[in-house]
């Protein structure tokens, strides 16, 4: 017997659907083989120091004090920087990282049936942080287009999750009471704090969640088919 009973469903993309940590991790390895500066510098060093500077990056983003230009120049810029490796290769680094980083995208295991599954019972859509031109090529090439009756992009509203007015415009766009939405994410702040905020029902895509933790969203799942069962699929 289906618990949950919701009338719309929205997914999160990254971390969520697709596994972007992986391929993000898969990038930089690339990123790591296709300069010879890196030699003497270990991956899991580049793999740090990036995420160390990237997230701060993106709360710099978030709160709209940079945009996406000079979060795509730092990112590496500040990297290298840090990494005592020549700054002026930033804009190369930036434009190989995206190439390899496109080649490695896949669904998060188990996501792909669960989706189509759930798409073929309920209305679905999707809300995704990013920037649009990345984000609309993950959509074309796993095919959302034709499954999510709306597509909600972080840059295309002008806010980030967990902002409430991205979620005040996906609760119009689905045209139910807010109630009645349930929102399926893996991020503590962007979704399950934005999507609690807003009045939705959540499912937390999380493992090993604490007591307490366990307890804030309407379900936490580290596995879709428990989000199917619950959803009586």
């Amino acid at each position: 017997m289906s618990v949950l009973t919701p009338e719309f469903i929205y997914f999160d993309l990254d971390d969520t659907l697709l596994n972007h940590k992986k391929a993000e991790q898969n990038g930089l390895a690339d990123v790591h083989d296709h300069f010879e500066e890196f030699s003497d510098i270990s991956l899991k060093t580049l793999v740090d120091t990036y995420h160390h500077i990237n997230k701060g990056l993106w709360e710099e983003y978030g709160r709209g004090e940079i945009d996406r230009h000079i979060l795509h120049r730092r990112r590496f810029e500040e990297t290298f920087r840090e990494l005592g490796i020549r700054t002026e290769l930033y804009e190369e680094a930036g434009k190989v990282y995206m190439q390899y980083y496109r080649n490695h995208w896949e669904w998060i295991d188990g996501a792909e049936e669960a989706y189509q599954s759930i798409a073929q019972k309920y209305e679905v859509g999707i809300i995704t942080n990013g920037f649009a031109e990345t984000q609309w090529m993950k959509i074309d090439q796993f095919g959302f287009r034709e499954t999510a009756r709306h597509i909600v992009i972080s840059e295309e509203v002008g806010v980030m999750k967990p902002q409430p007015k991205i979620f005040d415009h996906s609760t119009e766009l689905a045209g139910v009471d807010r109630d009645k939405i349930l929102y399926v994410g893996d991020s503590p702040t962007s979704d399950v704090k934005g999507g609690l905020n807003a009045g939705w029902m959540v499912a937390w895509y999380k493992s090993n969640p604490t007591e307490l933790e366990a307890t804030l969203p309407d379900l936490v799942f580290d596995d879709f088919s428990v989000l199917m069962k619950e959803l009586g699929i």
